[in-house]
C-alpha cells in the first residue's frame, strides 16, 4: 500500500492524505508541487526518479488506513 508522507522534504510543507499538491517519485519520496516544478526541476534528488501526482486517498477509507507521518 502506499505510504503517505505527510510533509514535502524540502520545505516541510503539510501535505496531508487529500493534497492535491503532493508530488511522488516510484520510492514515495514526496515533495511538494512547487518544490518539484520550481527548485528541483526533476529528477528525484534522493533517487533519481520522475515525479507523479500522488494519489489521493479517499476520506472514508482514512479511518481504515490512516496515514503515516514520516515527516523529517
Amino acid at each position: 500500500m502506499l505510504e503517505i508522507r505527510t510533509n514535502c522534504e524540502n520545505y516541510n510543507k503539510e501535505l496531508t492524505y487529500d493534497s492535491i499538491e503532493a508530488m511522488i517519485c516510484s520510492f514515495e519520496c514526496t515533495f511538494c508541487e512547487d518544490c518539484v516544478n520550481t527548485v528541483l526541476q526533476n529528477p528525484c534528488p534522493n533517487c533519481g526518479g520522475e515525479f507523479e501526482k500522488r494519489p489521493i486517498r479517499p476520506s472514508n477509507l482514512i479511518s481504515q488506513y490512516p496515514q503515516t507521518d514520516n515527516s523529517q
